[in-house]
């Protein structure tokens, strides 16, 4: 989860995301092989993961997903494609987290959305006492001997991974 930053100019009355994004100009939007969202190089074969933008490393081939007018303020100088917003509103992650079985919000609002599909075939459908995930748990973590849904079924009824 990240925090958004207010920033010394402007008014404050902007929302997130409606900022001008000047390092986002021409950027693109791709799918990756795992079929997140993702930033299109300037190779334009190369598509990275969103979360993979302004990460402190270079991995398109010249480093424009690391550039200095993309990555200056975060999240605003952001292109829209790679934002997600979390319940909280001072809260954001990219947006290839969103809907990955993992509570990146800190408050299950990127998992719980109505966009979210249901639990996949690798997963089981319980209310979870681990904080890390929402209201599905991987299937390797049923019938460990240890509880992960507040109800037990992950040692009782989930027929495991």
């Amino acid at each position: 989860m990240n925090r958004i930053s207010p920033q010394g100019e402007g008014n404050g009355n902007s929302a997130a995301g409606t900022k001008a994004r000047p390092g986002g100009e021409g950027a693109q939007a791709c799918v990756t092989p795992k079929n997140r969202t993702g930033f299109l190089c300037h190779d334009r074969r190369s598509c990275i993961p969103a979360h993979g933008v302004c990460d402190g490393i270079r991995t398109c081939a010249h480093g424009e997903d690391e550039d200095e007018a993309l990555c200056r303020d975060v999240p605003q100088s952001l292109p829209r494609f790679l934002v997600a917003h979390c319940g909280n509103p001072a809260s954001w992650i990219y947006s290839d987290q969103k809907c990955d079985g993992t509570n990146n919000c800190g408050d299950c609002s990127d998992e719980l959305s109505p966009v979210c599909p249901p639990c996949g075939p690798g997963w089981w459908r319980c209310p979870s006492t681990v904080f890390r995930f929402c209201g599905c748990i991987p299937r390797s973590l049923c019938r460990d001997h240890v509880q992960h849904c507040s109800d037990w079924s992950d040692e009782y009824s989930c027929p495991g991974p």
